[in-house]
């Protein structure tokens, strides 16, 4: 397949007429400027679709319900109870559909694969299902329908803080033993395919006592090619503070003193971080994955930006609690908090590339794809031929210099912008719709009108 584009963003820069070729395998064989004979030239602007490293697809139903006053001086713990009391009465036909629908949300806003951070695993009061795996495959079979590519990331949830409290019975939904989730995960990749794949994740070290997590990260080093591991950290003071309590170590700090953490971790969020931790994380190789839109409505915390880019570390985003889909709006707080701390513009783009929207887009597929395993990102020969096209006849972008136009689109953002989207190299939403929208649509009402009738949302 040839997909021909009026302009695509190239590692080169902004080229004009630039087409791209698609293998059976939905990869990119090769990418030509100038060369498209007689294929149709669809018109607007080609860029690599975006990876959303970090989901928890079943709280897009709840986005907007949790702004009220929850204690615990209205921070992230008290967000987290109505969190708790809303997941514990979600069985796997509401999370299939709830995550159907924030996917195809995304595929509209122009993500294109997401890595799905899945801690639900059993029924309401703990009971397991049978088979294990039922709640993944609800959060797998909703990818499925979207189109959307996944990496499912099954979640090791064991403990109740550093000190090795047992679960509250909101988490007993959570819980798996070493070997169960072990399982789990293999059982999960025997049915991988080239849109599913199955990483690890650790849901925090608060969460995961050190020898499961020492367990887990040796049995993923010793792969041949390893997988993706994912871990929240640093996300709130009053886990450093804990953290520091119970081992005499910040978190980054502490995980990174493991010697586990390379380039198939992502460590997600670190909004609480020294500089001495930016650089020694920039230098591990992993990725930071940063969730800004969920991290301000939780007041969790900022990240430097410029001075971890400034290093080299590799840099990916994620919608989070899915408060807002738009990976827009993520790359935008991510620089203006910066912009607001500094009290200074335009603080983190590569001075190779002064167009700041271009150069931050290139950064976060590349840091996203890492984080997602991989190894090739962007509209280059080799990578997953994700691909969005933004309408730049729109009158929005009436008299924006050419070079501007990835700029106008990230920092000056209109809606019905993005037009089409392909995912490994299947077209899934076009003039700004996706193509199962009303179907999922529907399922959606529906279960979240049952959920209505249960008292819950």
């Amino acid at each position: 397949m040839r997909l021909r584009f009026e302009r695509a963003l190239l590692p080169s820069g902004l080229e004009t007429d630039v087409c791209i070729d698609v293998d059976a395998a939905g990869r990119i064989k090769a990418v030509t400027v100038g060369a498209g004979g007689d294929a149709p030239v669809r018109r607007g602007l080609a860029l690599a679709g975006m990876p959303n490293l970090h989901s928890h697809a079943f709280q897009r139903a709840m986005a907007g319900s949790a702004e009220v006053h929850s204690g615990d001086g209205g921070s992230f713990w008290g967000w987290r109870d109505v969190m708790y009391r809303f997941v514990e009465h979600l069985d796997p036909e509401d999370v299939e559909a709830i995550s159907a629908f924030a996917y195809m949300e995304m595929l509209e806003a122009g993500y294109t694969s997401v890595a799905e951070f899945h801690y639900l695993h059993h029924a309401p009061g703990g009971e397991h299902y049978h088979p294990a795996r039922r709640l993944s495959d609800a959060v797998r079979g909703a990818a499925r329908r979207a189109g959307m590519r996944q990496l499912l990331l099954p979640t090791l949830y064991q403990q109740g803080n550093f000190d090795g409290r047992p679960l509250a019975a909101a988490q007993r939904r959570f819980y798996n033993a070493t070997d169960a989730y072990l399982a789990l995960v293999d059982d999960l990749r025997r049915s991988d395919d080239a849109l599913s794949t199955t990483g690890m994740a650790l849901h925090s070290l608060r969460a995961v006592p050190r020898a499961s997590l020492d367990e887990i990260a040796t049995i993923e080093a010793r792969a041949a090619v390893p997988r993706p591991i994912h871990i929240h950290i640093a996300e709130q003071q009053r886990e450093v503070a804990d953290c520091l309590a119970a081992t005499g170590r910040r978190p980054v700090e502490w995980l990174l003193e493991t010697g586990h953490v390379g380039r198939h971790w992502c460590l997600v969020h670190a909004t609480h971080v020294t500089a001495a931790e930016v650089r020694a994380m920039a230098d591990s190789g992993a990725v930071v994955g940063l969730c800004p839109t969920t991290e301000g409505n939780l007041g969790d915390g900022r990240f430097p930006i410029d001075e971890y880019l400034a290093r080299g570390g590799a840099l990916g985003i994620g919608s989070d609690s899915h408060v807002s889909i738009d990976p827009r709006e993520e790359i935008r707080l991510a620089e203006y908090n910066v912009r607001l701390w500094r009290e200074r513009r335009v603080l983190s783009t590569d001075a190779s590339r002064p167009q700041l929207g271009s150069s931050l887009w290139d950064t976060l597929v590349r840091g996203g794809a890492q984080a997602m395993g991989e190894p090739i990102a962007g509209l280059v020969p080799g990578a997953v031929a994700d691909i969005v096209c933004i309408d730049t006849d729109r009158p929005e972008f009436a008299g924006t210099p050419t070079d501007a136009l990835v700029d106008a689109y990230v920092f000056a953002p209109r809606p019905g912008l993005l037009r089409d989207v392909w995912v490994a190299g299947r077209e899934v939403v076009s003039q700004g719709r996706h193509h199962a929208r009303e179907a999922i649509d529907a399922a959606y009402r529906h279960s979240l009108g049952r959920l209505r009738e249960r008292g819950v949302a």
